[in-house]
């Protein structure tokens, strides 16, 4: 991704005008058409792919986020248990051949519920993710490029929403709306715990787009736009966006790691996720009076939180140091 500026908008001599004198040639006419494709310029996300294909870090992280996705998307690859009906006859009855990971203590099948419990997890992050960059990216876009009472306005109510303790305001919101008379179903379960992380979240997306923007409407390449008569949403959307995304989509892959973790400590918690819900955070919630006794039931969902936690946290490591020039 290449920033544009003021030399751009100054008309470049044709490929075929003479580069020495008395040459009628191009510089790369000789050269074969793979040679001339090799010469191009590439932009920022060109340099960082270049530069994250040659980090293992890159692949490990990204083969077991694709492993985790298809848990979630097709759980019927990985198992063909149940996971939600039991035999209390099989009641904590330890990993065998026959169960992998063993039965929890209403019988049912641990290897099932940890590739079921994927989905939930994961759906839940992924959503809250998207949510969170698309409200607070708009809101620090609007707030750093129009500025004034605007970026007054915008700026105080982030400050309020961002002063609320995250487990606090997530107990408030969720016994509200999900406490234990309420009928919901899975769907709605999982609505309300990515809307309470989206509202508590959402302030730190802001400011973070909030100063890529003021670092950059400033460019040359913005005066130059707005000098040519370019209108607020070209300026925004050609030019401000594309250039202030990498922040973002860094924090954004770090972000779905942070809110698996989020969602399994308000499910521990029991404010979150519950029953008929599957998750990670549930199976470590009804593991732990069993901890001594049975600690299997602890170590494996415990183990794939784990996981996929760092797995999205070491390649958004690795997609922050492949954007930023400094650290190449």
């Amino acid at each position: 991704m290449s920033d544009p500026s003021t030399a751009s908008i100054v008309s470049t001599p044709p490929a075929t005008m003479p580069t020495e004198a008395g040459s009628g040639a191009p510089v790369d006419a000789g050269l074969p058409e793979s040679a001339q494709k090799q010469q191009k310029p590439r932009g920022l996300l060109g340099d960082a792919w270049r530069d994250l294909r040659r980090k293992p870090l890159f692949w490990i992280s990204a083969a077991l986020i694709l492993v985790f996705l298809l848990m979630a998307a097709f759980p019927s690859l990985f198992t063909s248990g149940d996971a939600v009906n039991g035999d209390l006859a099989r009641s904590r009855v330890e990993p065998s051949a026959s169960a992998w990971f063993g039965y929890d203590v209403q019988g049912r099948d641990v290897y099932a519920r940890v590739i079921y419990g994927a989905r939930a997890s994961i759906v839940v992050a992924v959503l809250s993710t998207l949510c969170t960059l698309l409200i607070g990216g708009a809101m620090g876009i609007i707030a750093g490029y129009r500025g004034g009472w605007v970026d007054a306005l915008l700026s105080r109510i982030a400050d309020i929403f961002f002063g609320l303790p995250f487990v606090l305001g997530s107990i408030v919101i969720l016994t509200t709306f999900n406490g234990s008379g309420s009928d919901n179903n899975e769907w709605q379960i999982m609505g309300l715990v990515i809307i309470s992380l989206v509202v508590l979240l959402w302030p730190v997306v802001m400011r973070l787009m909030r100063s890529s923007v003021l670092a950059t409407k400033e460019a040359d390449y913005i005066l130059a736009a707005r000098a040519l008569g370019a209108g607020t949403g070209r300026i925004i959307l050609k030019h401000l966006l594309p250039n202030c995304l990498a922040p973002l989509l860094v924090y954004g892959t770090i972000m779905v790691g942070s809110f698996i973790g989020a969602e399994a400590t308000l499910s521990f918690l029991g404010i979150g996720l519950k029953s008929p819900v599957v998750s990670w955070g549930i199976m470590i919630s009804e593991a732990q009076n069993y901890i001594r006794v049975s600690p299997f039931l602890l170590l494996f969902p415990a183990a794939f939180l784990v996981t996929a936690v760092l797995s999205f946290v070491m390649l958004g490591e690795a997609v922050r140091e492949a954007l930023d020039p400094k650290l190449r």
